[in-house]
């Protein structure tokens, strides 16, 4: 028999999104939901009192900690109340508030974890609002295609070095191990999250999917994408109300997992890591400023 299927969502502000991302886990078979307010407080309440009007025992635990901890710190408050319950479930979805998931998607992922024991996550197709599939699934870059990648990925997102590290999610609908996938949606097994000590809190926001991927590999565990689970992501909804906020977040945290798994002769590299980074967001500053001009 399939062990139970529980989700972990962080929310920071997205409103009716939120509804609509736990209506769709709660009618794809995951129970409970833990949801954690990130945002404003009462914000999420709010935003799932329709659901709770629908049905006041629908199995939705809110928690509040009265504070934006971070998206990998949310979800390790979430992980760590799934534990605390009786039996603790066996599979965990961690979801952004912002995406829906599709119908029998989480049965398509959970099939893929019990016929592949030495994976610890897999991830679903993600497709944008427009319907285009988000690239989803990319590679560990090396320092060439790393730094190729900062420089003119912004402008030139077809170039080789961009392509090398971020191909795009596999078009067929089987199972494939990946490098690492979007920590936007994911089922794990919540006995390999544990032993991984969940996301790495030291990242706010960003790269905190990397770097889990990364110790999973170095801990012997696989990583998998599968096509045959589908998830559409509003890209965003939430970031996007601080850009400049979360753009040196992003930079941060790139920097910060450079560090943490350079080794060898790399890391004599990593002066140089430091000034890409910092034209990169230089660059990548002034053209936002231009475009919200």
């Amino acid at each position: 028999m399939p062990g139970p299927v529980a989700a972990v969502v962080v929310d920071h502000n997205a409103g009716p999104l939120l509804h609509a991302c736990v209506r769709s886990l709660l009618d794809d078979g995951a129970a409970p939901v833990v949801v954690v307010e990130n945002g404003a407080t009462g914000g999420t309440t709010r935003a799932l009192a329709p659901l709770f009007d629908e049905d006041p025992a629908a199995p939705v635990l809110v928690l509040q900690p009265e504070r934006n901890l971070g998206f990998g710190s949310g979800v390790n408050r979430g992980l760590a109340a799934l534990s605390g319950m009786a039996p603790p479930p066996t599979w965990v979805v961690v979801a952004n508030a912002d995406l829906r998931v599709h119908p029998g998607g989480i049965d398509a992922l959970r099939a893929v974890l019990e016929t592949h024991p030495a994976w610890a996550l897999v991830g679903p197709r993600i497709f944008t609002t427009e319907g285009a599939v988000y690239p989803s699934v990319r590679h560990f870059p090396s320092v060439l295609d790393a730094a190729g990648h900062a420089l003119l990925g912004l402008f030139n997102p077809e170039n080789r070095f961009t392509r090398r590290y971020n191909p795009g999610a596999p078009e067929e609908a089987n199972a494939v191990e990946a490098d690492w996938i979007s920590g936007s949606c994911f089922l794990a097994r919540r006995a390999a999250l544990e032993e991984l000590g969940g996301f790495d809190e030291a990242y706010f926001m960003y790269a905190e999917d990397m770097d889990l991927c990364w110790r999973a590999h170095q801990a012997g565990w696989g990583i998998g994408f599968t096509g045959a689970a589908s998830v559409t992501h509003v890209q965003g909804a939430s970031t996007a109300r601080h850009p400049y906020k979360m753009m040196v977040a992003h930079h941060r945290s790139a920097l910060r997992f450079t560090v943490r798994t350079t080794s060898g002769w790399r890391r004599s590299l990593l002066p140089l890591a430091v000034i890409v980074l910092g034209l990169r967001m230089g660059m990548a500053t002034a053209r936002l400023a231009l475009q919200r001009d």
